[in-house]
């Protein structure tokens, strides 16, 4: 098979989660187990660390990674969905996976797939710890996709595991309260393994307490470690003061991830990046420092409050939960701009209404829908709006809308693209 071929293949052979939500969702392990031992367990020949949230796992993931590459370290990283290309999800040092390896790795698997019948994401993790095993890595951060527990990344044994924060999502396979989510998030936790809790919450603090002195894990809670003293927005970064309870020094961080939600996310790394020192891994300052100046370059990520234009400033993010959205409605009322424009579509099985209800009534709404069969239709969504004061028109594709807006926006004016990954994903190249 060709490369496009093979793409073509698992997109389409196989159930795929972005395509058909819910249904593509197997709730336990047994295909990916089986898959890895079609393939002889590589991902036990891998040393991991093991990332679950609500928001910020993503984010994390890639800092994490930038990071371990500023040690040295030959770093892999697995992290979903992709923006634009497959080849995104999987990363060395960087480096996307080649299209020769996904070629020759869905050959060699065909015979599993036909037997086993799995999903696009159990046939993709095992696709990564197949490509990290034989490029033999250092460590690999593993990005789980969806809950924590039942999620085809949690058949390993990881160094560490990171759970960043708990809130409503996907709560029509997770649970319809935090504690039942967090529940679920906890599954990542492996007998004797530290854990890195990034937010603490009355009502998650519990779940994760009773899951940890059961599994006799180390559990350290970031933000009750370390906190941002101090931040300033310069020159689209984010430069943070970091203090600790115990002394008066401070530490000063530069982020080219400018949100300022990523004060949240830098308190995990750092706790992270301790409890992997204390595991005798050489990771020096300078490469802290270096690896969170440089995420972006060192990683591929994109779609976190990513400047994309100036004049007028097109920002896009990936924020689509109602945490989500509260972040991201936190950083406008941070951000300078005349007129504000927003390009939002959604997909049908999240909270709409939660995220809707929250977002500023003044902004000018461009609604669209992403070309995925889960997309909520762009007038279903202009309807819905509606309802909580949002007003403007809606378009049927993500081209459309951000021209639409672009038209529309003053050289003073901030136009926001948002609402789903995959409608970010959709936005052309500017």
């Amino acid at each position: 098979m060709t490369y496009q071929e093979t793409i073509d293949y698992l997109f389409n052979r196989l159930p795929m989660f972005s395509r058909l939500g819910a249904a593509a969702y197997k709730k336990d392990l047994h295909n990916t187990i089986a898959l890895c031992e079609f393939l002889g367990n590589p991902q036990q020949r891998v040393k991991t660390i093991h990332i679950a949230g609500t928001n910020g796992k993503g984010s994390t993931s890639h800092m994490l990674a930038a990071i371990l590459q500023s040690a040295g370290y030959k770093t892999g990283l697995y992290t979903s969905p992709h923006l634009k290309d497959f080849r995104e999800r999987f990363r060395i040092n960087g480096e996307m996976i080649s299209e020769a390896f996904v070629t020759r790795f869905t050959e060699k698997i065909k015979p599993a797939i036909d037997q086993i019948e799995p999903s696009f994401f159990e046939i993709t993790v095992a696709m990564a710890f197949d490509w990290f095993e034989e490029a033999q890595v250092d460590i690999a951060v593993i990005e789980t996709g969806l809950g924590g527990r039942l999620d085809s990344t949690n058949v390993i044994s990881p160094e560490l595991s990171i759970i960043t924060n708990i809130g409503y999502d996907h709560m029509n396979l997770l649970g319809d309260t935090l504690e039942l989510i967090a529940f679920e998030k906890a599954g990542i936790i492996k007998p004797g393994i530290p854990v890195v809790l990034g937010e603490t919450s009355p009502e998650t603090r519990p779940v994760f307490e009773k899951v940890a002195a059961e599994k006799q894990s180390p559990l350290l809670f970031a933000d009750h470690l370390r906190y941002a003293a101090d931040w300033q927005y310069q020159h689209h970064q984010l430069v943070v003061q970091v203090a600790n309870h115990t002394s008066a020094d401070r530490t000063s961080y530069t982020l080219d991830l400018p949100g300022f939600y990523q004060t949240k996310n830098l308190m995990t790394i750092l706790e992270a990046v301790h409890q992997l020192q204390l595991k005798h891994w050489n990771i020096p300052a300078e490469a802290v420092q270096k690896g969170l100046a440089h995420v972006k370059k060192l990683t591929g990520l994109h779609g976190r409050w990513e400047v994309v234009h100036t004049r007028p400033v097109i920002v896009l993010d990936v924020g689509h939960n109602e945490d989500g959205i509260k972040q991201i409605v936190a950083q406008l009322e941070l951000t300078p701009y005349r007129h504000l424009h927003i390009v939002i579509g959604m997909v049908k099985d999240k909270e709409i209404d939660h995220a809707l209800a929250l977002l500023p009534k003044e902004a000018v709404y461009y609604f669209t829908r992403a070309q995925i069969p889960r997309a909520l239709p762009e007038d279903e969504l202009a309807a819905k709006g509606a309802g909580y004061g949002l007003n403007g028109h809606h378009y049927p594709s993500v081209p459309d809308a951000l021209q639409a807006a672009k038209q529309a926006a003053h050289t003073d004016d901030l136009i926001l693209v948002c609402g789903s990954v995959f409608v970010v994903g959709e936005v052309p190249e500017l």
